[in-house]
């Protein structure tokens, strides 16, 4: 694994798609088109609402973007299961950050709310993820509460996403 950053630029978090940031067989993001977000801006064991590690994340919103033109003709929108995907992708990152060994898979998140849209006018998405608690045993399983903000207002809101490393 790489030293550690505090924040990781697109090309590094291409590198992590491609398997190249915590290892064969460890925590891989998703690469482009599903990659949601930019780049990570801050990653820290220390901060967040709980005080155990946050993860920020950033993507700007270009109006050609693939989903708006299939969701829905006429109608754009980002579906807001991407937004939610975005959340575990940080979380999953995180533990591979983290130094977890094992594939990233997201396991369930106990509530969400969404209070707008993202639209093609939307500029800048910023996404978060609190951790609130990270179990080492059989796999590294990470629990955190998320959010998206679509240009400085949150409207998603997402509590106990999990994340599970595991070994194959």
């Amino acid at each position: 694994m790489t030293e550690r950053q505090s924040r990781y630029e697109y090309e590094e978090l291409l590198a992590c798609g491609r398997g190249e940031l915590f290892g064969e067989g460890n925590a891989q993001l998703p690469l482009p088109p599903m990659l949601m977000f930019d780049r990570i801006s801050e990653i820290s064991e220390e901060g967040g609402e709980n005080g155990k590690g946050k993860v920020r994340a950033e993507l700007a919103v270009q109006p050609d973007l693939w989903f708006f033109s299939c969701h829905f003709k006429g109608d754009p929108v980002m579906p807001g299961c991407l937004g939610l995907d975005a959340l575990w992708q940080m979380l999953g990152f995180f533990l591979g950050w983290l130094g977890g060994e094992g594939r990233g898979r997201a396991l369930s998140v106990g509530e969400v709310k969404f209070s707008g849209m993202v639209l093609p006018s939307i500029k800048m998405i910023e996404y978060g993820v609190d951790l609130k608690r990270i179990v080492r045993a059989k796999l590294t399983l990470g629990i955190g509460d998320g959010w998206l903000k679509a240009d400085g207002e949150t409207i998603y809101q997402a509590a106990n996403l999990r994340v599970g490393l595991f070994k194959s």
